[in-house]
């Protein structure tokens, strides 16, 4: 049997379902009749949690990571691996309604370094173990002992990436101790993230390798229907500030201009403090011009509960994902009230 047609007609049946790609596409409002959806007060249970969850319709296991080279240059690395359910359940071979796809890039301040890559569940090509970890999809690898301890690798057609990652503090939830809400409606996710990573490496670019040294943050997220049907994409930031701190905010966008916002503040010891609806402000401050799109690239973010008044921008401008569902994801500066790094991710420009 030829893989390659079965393949794009899944693609096609997913039409929908790929919108998870970029963890918000307009589109995650439909039905999720037939799947399992998340419910508060979660009782999470690791490491089994670290792996999937085929009753749900959509799952991720999101790595990004700001970097220096030797020259004090930063970069940005993303290596993610995406699940999509066509109905729920798993089962073995061609008949495994699960599909995969995963996208890795390295940003520098002039390129951005894109790869995709896609796979059918039950053919072992790709999936994910949770005790020992890893996530794989063909050669890309994202593995250790334990979830703490990674090791993660991916390559494209001009970079590619071995880096070793090592968790210097707790996960940490957002949300209500993880259950995520996404909307006045009640729309939700289970959503945990590991954002104290310490990271060195070596990234192959065309100009040649270049060793780094960094941090990471790593987002766990499943769902079947974590938007309402009147949102059309969101404004995604993690930061990690000079004195420690870090921040989670989102502001997912509705179709009559408003916005539900969500926050999650984290002290270094990982202690969480959620802010709900309305605490976190984002306000688009400039664009840049990529095809036929205007993309905010800089940001006021504003949080009055923990005095922080900042500037978010971008390293590249132009980190454009020019994948399957195209999206905006890259490393960003912080200046103002708080200083530090990032990563800002934005979905629906398309």
């Amino acid at each position: 049997m030829n893989a390659r047609p079965l393949l794009i007609a899944c693609l096609m049946l997913l039409a929908m379902p790929l919108t998870a790609l970029a963890q918000g596409f307009g589109g995650l409002g439909t039905d999720a009749e037939g799947f399992a959806v998340p419910a508060p007060d979660p009782q999470f249970d690791f490491p089994a949690d670290h792996g999937p969850h085929p009753d749900y319709r959509i799952e991720w296991w999101y790595l990004t990571a700001n970097m220096t080279g030797p020259d004090g240059t930063p970069y940005g690395l993303q290596w993610t691996l995406f699940r999509s359910a066509l109905a729920p359940g798993d089962s073995g071979g061609w008949s495994s309604p699960q599909v995969w796809f995963a996208h890795a890039a390295v940003t520098t301040p002039d390129a951005h370094h894109v790869a995709e890559r896609f796979g059918r569940g039950g053919m072992g090509v790709a999936g994910v173990t949770a005790d020992p970890f890893e996530a794989w999809i063909d050669e890309w690898r994202m593995a250790g002992p334990d979830f703490d301890q990674l090791a993660v690798r991916a390559t494209g057609p001009d970079f590619s990436y071995t880096v070793d990652l090592r968790a210097r503090g707790p996960l940490v939830f957002h949300g209500q101790d993880g259950y995520s809400v996404k909307s006045a409606q009640g729309q939700a996710s289970y959503y945990y993230s590991q954002p104290f990573f310490d990271l060195t490496g070596t990234l192959s670019l065309p100009d040649g390798p270049v060793e780094v040294t960094g941090t990471a943050w790593l987002d766990r997220e499943w769902s079947s229907q974590p938007l309402a049907s009147d949102q059309t994409g969101w404004d995604w930031f993690s930061l990690s500030f000079s004195d420690r701190t870090k921040l989670m905010g989102f502001r997912l966008r509705q179709a009559d201009g408003s916005y539900y916002t969500s926050a999650t503040w984290i002290e270094p010891d990982g202690t969480t403090t959620p802010l709900p609806d309305g605490a976190f402000d984002a306000a688009p401050q400039a664009t840049t011009a990529i095809g036929p799109r205007d993309v905010p690239t800089t940001w006021s973010v504003r949080l009055p509960e923990k005095d922080v008044d900042i500037t978010v921008a971008a390293i590249n401008p132009a980190a454009w994902m020019d994948v399957s569902l195209p999206y905006w994801e890259g490393p960003v500066r912080v200046s103002g009230s708080h200083t530090g790094v990032g990563y800002l991710e934005m979905t629906g420009y398309e």
